[in-house]
């Protein structure tokens, strides 16, 4: 095992935690681990990810449930959009998707690099969300919106089916201002969400046929659920207000890296 190897199991670890402490973030993590650090193509990193992300996700959820944290008829609201969402999204579009979109010149703009583009796009929304808003730190007041929670579910689907990521940093606004779920409920009530919709992409990708290398993902996967269980634990010591701008920022240094790699600038 090389020093890469090392750090990116590191870093499966804290994507754990951060899914323990503030339900969202450490997803969005999964793919660029799995592609710039265990050399993934962008495609299988994706679906890695949905196992990795769901799994984890699960074990977390139930902790939560044990502590009466989940709102179990906000989280199916939710996931039945997504859930619809995410098998369009890896059943019938992605597989439309031709391996080289377009080339322009010598550049070619593949299917890898538009995975990657979005995905840095997302980070960049993430980050700006988790540095500069302010509304998930105090109960919000507005009148429950189902209709704006469905769309949001449909959304978060069609991102979960295209990136592998869960979609937290999108699912834990849309419980706090639609349904005004307190914050600690809508941590618990994500990683459920999370753990549905990223296991129903990973199904669609298995019964598509795609092979795994089992014994490294079930590695992953214990350790970020080790994570999620430390995360948990800390939760009781550090609210999830003080470290949202600071994984904020280290998503934002993630996205403008990525920019940068698929560029080739550096």
């Amino acid at each position: 095992m090389n020093n890469i190897e090392i750090l990116g199991y590191i870093l499966t670890l804290l994507i754990g935690v951060s899914l323990g402490l503030i339900g969202a973030g450490g997803s969005i993590l999964t793919v660029p681990l799995l592609v710039y650090l265990f050399r993934l193509t962008p495609i299988n990193a994706t679906s890695y990810s949905l196992f990795i992300v769901g799994l984890t996700s699960l074990f977390g959820a139930y902790n939560y449930y044990l502590k009466g944290l989940i709102k179990i008829k906000s989280a199916i609201a939710f996931a039945i959009p997504a859930f619809i969402s995410v098998l369009i999204t890896r059943s019938l579009l992605m597989p439309l998707v031709p391996s080289t979109i377009l080339d322009v010149g010598s550049f070619s703009i593949t299917k890898n690099f538009m995975i990657m583009i979005f995905f840095s796009v997302l980070m960049l929304f993430s980050a700006f969300k988790m540095i500069t808003d302010k509304s998930l730190d105090i109960e919000d007041n507005q009148r429950k919106d189902g209709k704006k929670l469905f769309v949001s579910g449909l959304i978060v689907g069609f991102v979960t089916g295209t990136v592998g990521a869960g979609g937290g940093f999108l699912i834990i606004p849309a419980l706090v201002i639609f349904l005004k779920i307190p914050m600690k409920s809508a941590v618990g009530t994500s990683l459920l969400i999370i753990s549905l919709n990223s296991l129903t992409g990973f199904a669609s990708d298995l019964l598509l046929g795609i092979q795994f290398n089992w014994i490294f993902l079930f590695s992953l996967s214990a350790i970020a659920i080790a994570g999620i269980y430390l995360g948990s634990f800390l939760s009781k010591f550090i609210k999830g207000a003080q470290l949202k701008p600071a994984f904020g920022w280290f998503v934002l240094i993630m996205s403008v890296f990525i920019l940068a790699k698929e560029f080739k600038l550096i």
